[in-house]
């Protein structure tokens, strides 16, 4: 598999299951044999999952990427015998931070749920080629990261102006969309992922769904009151 496929959820999922270290092995730079050179975006990748993970409180040492050949066999033991070294001198993921497991947990399910919002938001760094070492540690900076998370916006379906067309339900990717025929359409903010598809989904003409930053999102509209009573069909 080219190491490009390797998803930042991937990582997060991991650590989420117990691993105390990921490590992640690629061709050489420039050296694709696919020419997609999925190996930079996976450099990225880890260099991303770095700064997310000091953000959240875990060592970012725990994840570690290298490129390398088939042919370089002793390389790739000398490489894993040092990782696993540095892995069991950092101890169990979490304790070695000093951080209870169960709040542990919490932080990455939180993060996992924000990975199609993180991706879009930094889509264009992630498709960068770095030709130096010293690029990598000024590809994402810890402000940046605070930032970002900070800047996290939701979704809400606007009750007067929602049509009940159910196209923004249809594309929402993880069913956080509830409605149906004539029903006002709600949010679930505990599933949304902030990836923005209902933004795109709904049409002009209707302009329902607002994106909002930096304030609370309305209350849903109460489940009695979400009925729409067509015109010509009123009694």
């Amino acid at each position: 598999m080219c190491s490009g496929r390797v998803d930042p959820a991937f990582v997060l999922r991991a650590f989420s299951k117990g691993a105390d270290g990921v490590f992640i092995g690629g061709c050489h730079l420039n050296e694709c044999n696919y020419i997609t050179h999925g190996n930079y975006h996976a450099l990225n990748m880890v260099l991303l999952c770095k700064k997310i993970m000091e953000h959240i409180g875990l060592n970012p040492e725990r994840l570690r990427i290298e490129f390398m050949s088939s042919g370089e066999g002793i390389l790739f033991a000398e490489v894993m015998n040092d990782f696993s070294s540095k892995v069991r001198k950092l101890g169990p993921l979490g304790k070695g931070e000093g951080i209870d497991e169960k709040e542990l947990k919490s932080r990455l399910a939180e993060i996992s749920k924000l990975i199609p919002y993180i991706k879009m938001v930094e889509n264009g760094k992630l498709g960068s080629r770095l030709r130096d070492k010293e690029e990598y540690d000024k590809l994402f900076t810890v402000d940046e990261i605070d930032r970002l998370f900070s800047e996290v916006p939701s979704y809400y379906i606007d009750p007067d102006k929602c049509q009940a067309c159910m196209i923004c339900s249809k594309r929402c990717p993880v069913e956080a969309i509830s409605g149906g025929k004539n029903r006002i359409h709600v949010v679930d903010q505990e599933k949304c992922i902030k990836c923005g598809t209902c933004l795109e989904a709904c049409p002009p003409r209707f302009g329902a769904v607002k994106k909002i930053s930096g304030e609370p999102v309305p209350p849903p509209l109460p489940e009695e009151k979400r009925t729409i009573v067509r015109k010509g069909k009123e009694k």
